[in-house]
């Protein structure tokens, strides 16, 4: 999972800044490292680093970073890639052709292969990203037209992306056939830009106009905004945007990501009813859908767990270590509405278990004398190779257990997932979705 954003300007030549309140508003997507690209009159200029937002864009960077288009990345770093600055985005290349700069979010199954055959012929590769191998199909396929070279190239390409490309004089964003990874087209006074996601537009001050379609390359240049290709296949977006990924103040193809979490929240209590005091939810992202068991159900719903703000997304940290330490000082208990309570848990899902299982003892130790815990996903399976950087299956708890055995693992009075079908539900849409890390079924095989 990554962030992308992009601008172009025909009456800005600093527009940097937008880029930069575009990440702080998608800096959910990526911790670890953010990166802006410039374009200045044919020449590109750029800088990126590991770190937040604003720790890498200091006042003095942000000066140097002038021009009238730009890109910018915000990574969260899969667990196969080393964390250095040289798989941060956004990768930058020169060609005979002149330089290129992109930003990608997503995973390409057949990266292996196309590196490989590109190395055969005489490429070489500085980092581990997927953007690279695009990068070098684009310049051994422009000839005379970049947009052709990237219609060529997106077509060798299998797998899970959206890509933001930016030129001397364009940016390109492009979407793949699936729709797997969102992207939304906003409008910045007179100027188009591209984001992973619309709550990007109200940080930039930009009003949304529509959606990026599967299989869809939008050009945005000196004469506006066009389609050069639109070829889907039936859209099949991660569900996992819904559940966990998006920010809920964000829509996703049109639909409210607070209020699918609202709705899924209440499917759950639907099927899976408790007799408790208060229902809590874990912070962030079980938050809404707990709000909606709450409505639902009719048990109030109250704080239960404080979470220190300046702590990262413990889920898509690169190393179990990291992960463990994240958790301890992520969360504590509010005892004083625990204690001697009853309570309903909800959290959004459970990937490898070290979370929820740390949370229900910290509750259980703040004296709630009951934990029933609520998950508004199904319950994880497979192993992702789309973009969702889940673990191998030998470290998946929902592949190596049955519920009642996490339940028992994790310390809680019971454990009760919501069905695939009333997740679905919660969406709005019984179909659209990928749904392969609940039971295996990927619009795009693995490879390699």
């Amino acid at each position: 999972m990554s962030g992308v954003v992009g601008i172009y300007s025909n009456e800005m030549d600093h527009v940097s800044k937008i880029i930069y309140y575009g990440l702080y508003g998608l800096q959910h997507r990526g911790q670890i490292s953010s990166g802006i690209a410039v374009n200045n009159n044919g020449f590109v200029d750029y800088f990126k680093d590991l770190g937040l937002v604003h720790e890498v864009f200091l006042g003095d960077v942000m000066e140097r970073l002038r021009g009238n288009i730009a890109l910018g990345h915000v990574r969260h770093g899969f667990s196969s890639q080393e964390r250095n600055v040289k798989n941060a985005e956004p990768l930058v290349v020169g060609y005979r052709k002149g330089a290129l700069a992109l930003v990608h979010d997503g995973k390409l199954v057949n990266f292996n292969s196309l590196r490989d055959e590109l190395e055969d012929k005489g490429s070489i590769f500085q980092s581990d990203l997927d953007a690279e191998v695009i990068a070098n199909l684009i310049a051994r396929y422009h000839k005379d037209d970049v947009n052709e070279a990237i219609i060529k190239a997106l077509e060798d390409i299998r797998g899970s992306y959206t890509l933001i490309i930016m030129t001397n004089d364009r940016i390109i964003g492009a979407r793949d056939p699936y729709g797997l990874k969102p992207l939304s087209i906003g409008k910045f006074r007179n100027s188009y830009v591209l984001a992973s996601e619309t709550c990007a537009f109200d940080t930039m001050g930009a009003e949304f106009v529509r959606d990026v379609g599967p299989g869809e390359i939008v050009v945005i240049d000196h004469t506006g905004l066009r389609t050069i290709k639109n070829d889907p296949q039936p859209r099949s977006l991660c569900l996992f945007e819904s559940i966990y990924f998006a920010r809920p103040d964000s829509k996703v193809d049109g639909k409210s990501i607070y209020l699918s979490r609202n709705e899924a929240g209440r499917v759950l209590a639907r099927e899976h009813p408790v007799d408790a005091d208060i229902v809590i939810g874990a912070p962030d992202s079980g938050i809404v859908a707990a709000i909606g068991y709450a409505e639902e159900s009719g048990i109030p719903y109250a704080e239960g767990i404080v979470k220190n703000r300046y702590v990262g997304r413990t889920f898509i940290q690169p190393t179990q270590e990291l992960r463990d330490q994240g958790v301890k000082i992520k969360l504590n208990a509010l005892k004083e509405n625990v204690e001697g309570k009853r309570l309903v848990l909800v959290d959004d899902s459970i990937v490898r278990g070290t979370t929820i299982k740390r949370t229900v003892e910290m509750l259980k130790n703040a004296g709630a004398k009951e934990v029933h815990v609520r998950i508004s996903s199904a319950q994880v399976t497979r192993s992702c190779h789309l973009g969702m950087d889940t673990p191998n299956e030998k470290h998946l708890i929902g592949a190596n257990y049955t519920k009642e055995e996490i339940c028992k693992l994790t310390g809680a009075d019971s454990l009760e997932y919501i069905s695939l079908e009333g997740l679905l539900e919660s969406t709005g849409q019984k179909n659209g979705f990928c749904t392969g890390c609940f039971n295996g079924n990927y619009p795009i095989e693995k490879e390699d």
